[in-house]
C-alpha cells in the first residue's frame, strides 16, 4: 500500500481566520479529513484512483463549507450553475458537466458520463437530464444555497456598483474542490467540482470542467486539480502544462507546479492546486492567503490545513 496516494483541496478561496468561529474552522477541517478518509478507504482496499477521487469530492460537495454542491456560489441571477469533471489517467477517459442546476453530487454524474464514453462534456439542462436518466440523486436548485453564500453575493453586487469588484478577496469570489489519487496499480485520476465564482454571469463556464485546464490526469506523468480564476487556468492549460513540463523538460512535480503557478502569480491571479506524480509524490502549492487542503501520507496519517499550519487528524 506504500504506493497509494491521495490529496484534496477545498479551494484557495479560504476565509480570513477571523471570519469564522473556532467551531466552524474545526468543522471545515473535519470535513476535509472525512473527504480524505472516504477516498483512502477505497485505495487501501485496492480500489481505483477514479473511485477514490469521486468519493473524496462527494464528501466536499455535501459540506456547506466549500464552493461545490451544497454551499455553491450564486451567479448574478441568484441561481447556482455547477461545473465538474473527472479524468482517468490510465485511459485518458474523462467526463464533464457545466452549468448544471439539479444534480446533488455532480462528480458522480461526471463519472457516469465518463463510463458512457461519448460525449465527454454535457452542458446545462442536458447534463441534468443525463444524471436524472442515470438514476442519480436530483435536488431543487435551492438545495445548494447557504446563508454565507447569500452574503457573498450581496457583497459582490455592492462591490460591482461602487467599482471595487477587483479588490474582493478570494473568499468572496472563488472556491472549488478537487482530488487527485494514485492507486495500487499505479494509475492516476483527478476530479474537480465547483459552483464557480460569486456573481458570475449566467452561463459562465470556468476551468473545472475543462480537461487540461482545471483537471488533468495521465499515467506516468501526474494528476492535477486546480482552484482559482478559471479563465487563466484555461488560457494557460495549467493541468496539461504541468504534465508536459514533467514529460518534456524532465522537471520534478514540485518544479513543474511551481513553474505553472508562478505564471498565474505574475498576473496577480489567486490560485492553487493539488497534484500527484507517477511515484505518488504530493504537492499542494497556493499563492493566496490560504487554501483548504489535505493529504494522506504512506503511513496512513491524515493531514489537513486551511492556512499556513498543517495539522494531523489521526489515521485514515
Amino acid at each position: 500500500m506504500t504506493n497509494i496516494a491521495l490529496a484534496i483541496h477545498g479551494g484557495c478561496g479560504t476565509l480570513p481566520k477571523a471570519e469564522m468561529t473556532d467551531a466552524e474552522w474545526a468543522q471545515a477541517r473535519a470535513d476535509l479529513a472525512a473527504s480524505l478518509r472516504a477516498g483512502w478507504a477505497i485505495l487501501a482496499k485496492g480500489g481505483t484512483a477514479v473511485d477514490a477521487v469521486e468519493a473524496a469530492v462527494r464528501v466536499m460537495e455535501d459540506s456547506p463549507h466549500f464552493n461545490a454542491g451544497h454551499g455553491s456560489a450564486f451567479n448574478a441571477d441568484g441561481e447556482h450553475e455547477l461545473d465538474v469533471s473527472i479524468m482517468d489517467g490510465a485511459t485518458l477517459a474523462a467526463g464533464a458537466l457545466c452549468g448544471v442546476k439539479r444534480i446533488k453530487n455532480p462528480v458522480s454524474a461526471a463519472k457516469a458520463l465518463m463510463r458512457r464514453g461519448d460525449p465527454l462534456l454535457l452542458a446545462g439542462a442536458a447534463g441534468d437530464a443525463f444524471a436524472d436518466h442515470e438514476g442519480l440523486d436530483m435536488v431543487e436548485n435551492e438545495y445548494f444555497s447557504t446563508e454565507r453564500r447569500r452574503k457573498n453575493l450581496s457583497s459582490m453586487k455592492i462591490r460591482e456598483l461602487v467599482g471595487t469588484a477587483s479588490e474582493a478577496s478570494e473568499a468572496e469570489k472563488h472556491g472549488t474542490v478537487g482530488a487527485v489519487a494514485r492507486d495500487v496499480q499505479g494509475h492516476l485520476a483527478a476530479a474537480t467540482s465547483t459552483g464557480g465564482y460569486t456573481n458570475k454571469p449566467v452561463g459562465r463556464v470556468g476551468d473545472s470542467p475543462i480537461i487540461g485546464a482545471g483537471t488533468y490526469a495521465r499515467d506516468g506523468r501526474c494528476a492535477v486539480s486546480g482552484t482559482g480564476k478559471g479563465e487563466y487556468f484555461i488560457r494557460y492549460c495549467v493541468g496539461h502544462e504541468i504534465a508536459s513540463l514533467i514529460a518534456y523538460k524532465g522537471l520534478s512535480l514540485k518544479q513543474a507546479t511551481d513553474t505553472a503557478l508562478a505564471e498565474l502569480t505574475a498576473h496577480k491571479i489567486g490560485a492553487g492546486l493539488v497534484a500527484i506524480d507517477a511515484d505518488g509524490a504530493i504537492v499542494a502549492p497556493y499563492n493566496s492567503e490560504g487554501m483548504y487542503r489535505g493529504w494522506v501520507t504512506p503511513d496512513g496519517l491524515v493531514h489537513v490545513a486551511t492556512h499556513g499550519d498543517v495539522e494531523m487528524a489521526g489515521q485514515a
